[in-house]
C-alpha cells in the first residue's frame, strides 16, 4: 500500500515521538537500527521529514531528532505519508489504472473506493502521540 521509503518513515517518526514523550533526542544511526533501514536511506528519509516539518533536528554532540512535545499529539500519519508518498493512495486506482474514475472504473474500483475512504480516515485520525506510547509500554512493535 505504501512505499518502502513511507513505510520507514512511518516507523522512523514512531521511534522517534517515542523518545521525545521522555525529552530525549535520538541519532539517525539509532533510527536506522530500530526500523532495519540502511543507514544512508534512513538520512534521506529523515531529511524528507524534516523538510516537511514532521519531525525537528539539532546537530551536534547533544543533538539528534525529535518532536517537541507538544506536536506529537497533534502530528498524524497522513502528515508523514503524504510528505513521503503525496497524496496518490488517496486518490489512485487499484489496479494501478491511470484513467479510472467514476465515469470509467476498472473493475475492483467500487471496492477499492471504500477501502481507500477508510485508509484516509485512519490516516487522518491515528497520530503519533498513541502510536508512541504502544510501543512505549510495549503492546506494540516496530521489529519483529
Amino acid at each position: 500500500m505504501f512505499s518502502k521509503s513511507c513505510n520507514y518513515a512511518i516507523k522512523a517518526c514512531i521511534f522517534i515521538a517515542r523518545h521525545s514523550l521522555e525529552e530525549k533526542k535520538i541519532g539517525f544511526v539509532d533510527i536506522s537500527k530500530e526500523i532495519d533501514s540502511p543507514q544512508a536511506f534512513t538520512a534521506k528519509i529523515l531529511q524528507v521529514v524534516v523538510r516537511a516539518g514532521i519531525v525537528d533536528s539539532v546537530k551536534g554532540v547533544k543533538g539528534g531528532f525529535y518532536i517537541p512535545k507538544k506536536r506529537i499529539s497533534t502530528t498524524f500519519l497522513v502528515q508523514i505519508v503524504e510528505a513521503i508518498d503525496g497524496d496518490a493512495v488517496f486518490h489512485g486506482c487499484g489496479l494501478g489504472l491511470t484513467q479510472c474514475s467514476e465515469e470509467h472504473p476498472c473493475p475492483v474500483h467500487d471496492k477499492f473506493k471504500s477501502i481507500r475512504n477508510n485508509l484516509a480516515h485512519m490516516l487522518e485520525t491515528t497520530n503519533l502521540e498513541e502510536l508512541a506510547l504502544g510501543i512505549k509500554s510495549g503492546e506494540t512493535f516496530l521489529k519483529h
